[in-house]
């Protein structure tokens, strides 16, 4: 039982439990996060921000009484022995939430993040145009990164909804935890939850090519098996989606090459240049528009033929003048991501500038005055 097995509230006939009043609120507020904690409210975090709630503060009589009221007997000697437990938890059929419990200071804490069934469309998210054209590609290696708590499970779940919708094939996602729920529209959705459906991201990746899949996602690229099986299967005609830690397009390919070993690099960059369809790196600012509370900043590379020849020539530092220079292409860096919305009044111009990659480069280019470069060939 190495992370604990999945128990749902509907399932467990005639008992009411209480942390469930707790769930329902969390679902009502359109919150994304529970936290208890002994000798505090309730809190949740709402719209990226940690808010406390009207409820007692927490004893840890209240918490354990809660708490074990949802575990089974196995899953709480696991929980006894080990300290920590993750498990699903569900309110109805549509309602479900992954849940982490654990030991801190001797007391019991929780923290439960909603599964959103909800997928907002790309036009909710103001994501541009390109963003659907790249979940169209039949193909390839499609990159999503960005910090914790960027957005990016928000904006790889409007695209495998656009391809759910649109395509007659079959997607299979690996995530840890399964954070939004696709129901099967047009496409055939598996979803595998890591520590539950199975072992890891590598042992799911071994068996993939058997369950016949057209569409995979890769919920978090960790290692260099993980991210070698991910560029295999996108160049044996699948189309592969994986997130990554980083905060720009040249942070991610810097990082992707330093997974492998340096006698391993030169190929490892030679297969990446032909497997790479796009990286979209993001960062969430707080919206002016009470329809868009927070909204998404993204810097976008497109793998047109010269950034292949870029990539395979070691020349991955003329790559961000590409971006500035490709806008017909679909591509753009964060200043101009910044200036767009400025522009559509999505923020306000004081966070554009506080998170503008170059203060100054950002505000000539609110005058309409960008530095353009040369031909790179």
């Amino acid at each position: 039982m190495p992370k604990g097995q999945p128990v749902d509230s509907h399932q467990q006939v005639g008992v009411d439990l209480k942390i469930n009043k707790l769930f329902k609120a969390l679902v009502k507020s359109r919150g994304s996060d529970l936290h208890l904690k002994v000798g505090l409210p309730p809190k949740m975090r709402i719209s990226g921000e940690i808010r406390a709630t009207n409820a007692p503060v927490l004893t840890e009589e209240a918490m354990e009484e809660m708490i074990y009221q949802m575990l089974t007997a196995d899953q709480k000697e696991y929980f006894m022995k080990n300290g920590s437990l993750d498990f699903a938890h569900a309110l109805g059929e549509v309602d479900r939430f992954r849940v982490n419990v654990f030991r801190q200071k001797g007391f019991i804490g929780l923290v439960a993040r909603r599964i959103d069934a909800d997928i907002p469309p790309f036009e909710k998210l103001n994501l541009p145009e390109i963003i659907a054209k790249i979940a169209d590609y039949p193909t390839g290696l499609v990159l999503v990164v960005g910090p914790t708590g960027s957005g990016k499970s928000t904006t790889i779940a409007s695209m495998i909804d656009r391809i759910n919708r649109q395509r007659a094939c079959h997607i299979v996602t690996i995530e840890d935890p399964i954070e939004y729920l696709h129901s099967d529209k047009k496409a055939i959705v598996n979803q595998r939850e890591v520590g539950i459906d199975c072992i890891d991201f590598k042992d799911a990746l071994r068996g993939l090519m058997r369950q016949d899949p057209d569409v995979v996602l890769v919920g978090e690229i960790r290692d260099v098996e993980t991210l070698s099986a991910a560029m295999q299967a996108a160049e044996t005609g699948h189309l592969v989606f994986g997130t990554l830690h980083a905060s720009s397009c040249a942070q991610t390919i810097q990082r992707i090459l330093d997974m492998f070993p340096q006698e391993e690099r030169e190929l490892a960059r030679q297969t990446f240049s032909l497997a790479i369809r796009g990286i979209i790196a993001q960062q969430l600012l707080p919206g002016l528009q009470p329809h868009a509370k927070r909204v998404p900043a993204l810097e976008i590379m497109v793998a047109t033929p010269i950034i292949r020849k870029l990539l395979s020539e070691e020349r991955e530092a003329d790559i961000p003048a590409v971006i500035r220079a490709s806008q017909s292409e679909g591509m753009q860096d964060f200043t101009e991501s910044l200036r767009y919305m400025v522009e559509q009044e999505l923020v306000d111009l004081d966070v554009a500038i506080s998170y503008a990659p170059n203060k100054e480069e950002l505000k000539m280019a609110l005058k309409g005055i960008r530095a353009t470069s040369g031909a790179i060939l």
